[in-house]
């Protein structure tokens, strides 16, 4: 068997070792330490590897606490401290700006941390049925496979949804539909957990009357999906609602189990707490709010007095996006579009009723190329932009053009460990207008 000193950590959390000048991609391994491997996939230019045995092993290194670790997909990094996982995805971060977008951040802000436990409040949970493991499994996929992994709890998601893992098994076992359910999207507010079945057979009336029966008993909201998205429906109980708070800001927002939001409820008010402090709003300045979603940022910058335009291209979130305004007294602060901002327009900026002072963007992992692209020219520009991130490579892009064509200065950056015990790495990052005072 090969063996390799770790010099780095790949995007996905393997460890890079090099072989005849090839990159083996080990998983498991960690910076620093002396590994045996054996690869799985050889290409040209690059192997994917398997850890065979850790000759020399860092300090960072730590027993992983959840027990399905080796197998499930839903985590890569239980191996490794996790303040050195915070320290790894800052590397991710600063390297992805200066190799892809030639930038430097003036300042590096401190990581922002949170629960390392049980923060996962949604998840999409596949379903099969493999009667030589016992019946229905529910779960991840297992690693580098499309099977379900045989989880009997899950120590990222909420303790009372992990408890549910097994008793959700027998029930979904149970029913008529067993082999015709693949997935159950969970979602957690603060006042209940909801489970959303797919369904792609009708239920019978014994099944609908289990499914009632597990509702009262473990405190569920199920949602039933025979189709596509849209057809999503609340089955039982009528209440209460999917709702999560934001305390500092006097703030409900209702949501949907299929709408975007946030899976770790607690690190978003930190991030959302920090975004607002570096716009640096000032009463009746206008902002703008770019994939706005529900209005997570929208409505505490109009809480604190801004002017604030919404911008989404999900009609229906833009919708539910107005009620929260509504229901939460913030109507008259608030105004929301519905517009592609993937198909944005080199005149955009230009064609709102008014420009606005700051940005706040926060796209999804595709980034916002088009939005930076459509940016007016000096004196027009907003002076400043927050960009929150869950891609750190179109980030990268992004500055870039924001930096190298658009005259911005790269401010600020740092990350925010959202998803602790995976390779996803959430950021922030302040750019501000060469020509500006403030």
């Amino acid at each position: 068997m090969p063996v390799g000193i770790v010099v780095a950590l790949d995007h996905e959390a393997r460890g890079i070792v090099y072989s005849d000048g090839k990159a083996v991609f080990v998983e498991g391994a960690l910076p620093g330490e002396t590994v045996e491997y054996a690869s799985f996939r050889k290409k040209p230019k690059y192997e994917q590897a398997y850890l065979v045995r850790v000759i020399h092993a860092v300090s960072e290194r730590v027993t992983p606490d959840c027990p399905h670790f080796d197998v499930c997909g839903g985590c890569a990094m239980q191996h490794l401290d996790v303040r050195a996982q915070v320290a790894v995805k800052q590397r991710v971060l600063e390297d992805s700006l200066c190799d892809i977008g030639h930038v430097c951040p003036e300042e590096m802000l401190p990581p922002i941390h949170g629960p390392a436990w049980g923060y996962r409040r949604k998840a999409r949970l596949g379903v099969r049925k493999v009667p030589k493991k016992g019946g229905v499994l529910i779960g991840f996929r297992e690693k580098r496979s499309s099977y379900i992994a045989d989880l009997k709890g899950c120590r990222i998601l909420p303790p009372t949804v992990s408890k549910l893992l097994l008793p959700l098994r027998a029930l979904i076992d149970g029913l008529s539909v067993s082999e015709r359910l693949p997935q159950v999207e969970v979602a957690v507010g603060d006042t209940c957990v909801a489970l959303s079945l797919r369904i792609l057979e009708p239920l019978t009336s014994e099944d609908e009357k289990s499914l009632r029966v597990f509702a009262d008993r473990h405190q569920v909201v199920f949602y039933l999906q025979p189709g596509g998205p849209d057809s999503l429906f609340r089955f039982y109980p009528p209440d209460p609602l999917l709702a999560y708070a934001l305390p500092e800001f006097a703030l409900t927002m209702n949501f949907q189990p299929v709408d975007f939001t946030q899976v770790n409820h607690e690190m978003n008010r930190v991030l959302i707490r920090r975004a607002l402090e570096l716009l640096d709003l000032k009463p009746g300045e206008r902002v703008a709010d770019l994939f706005c979603g529900l209005g997570n940022f929208t409505l505490p910058m109009a809480r604190q007095g801004a002017r604030v335009i919404g911008i989404e291209g999900n009609a229906a979130l833009v919708l539910r996006a107005e009620e929260c305004a509504r229901e939460n007294g913030l109507a008259d602060n608030v105004h929301f579009i519905a517009t592609n901002l993937f198909e944005c327009a080199s005149d955009f900026f230009a064609t709102l009723a008014e420009k606005p002072a700051k940005l706040l963007i926060d796209p999804p992992r595709e980034g916002a190329l088009a939005v930076v692209k459509a940016l007016p020219g000096a004196g027009e520009r907003p002076r400043r932009i927050v960009y929150v991130s869950c891609n750190p490579a179109t980030l990268a892009r992004d500055a870039a053009i924001l930096v190298h064509q658009k005259g911005y200065r790269l401010a600020a950056a740092g990350i925010a460990n959202m998803f602790p015990h995976t390779a996803h790495v959430e950021s922030i990052a302040l750019f501000v207008a060469a020509d500006a005072l403030t």
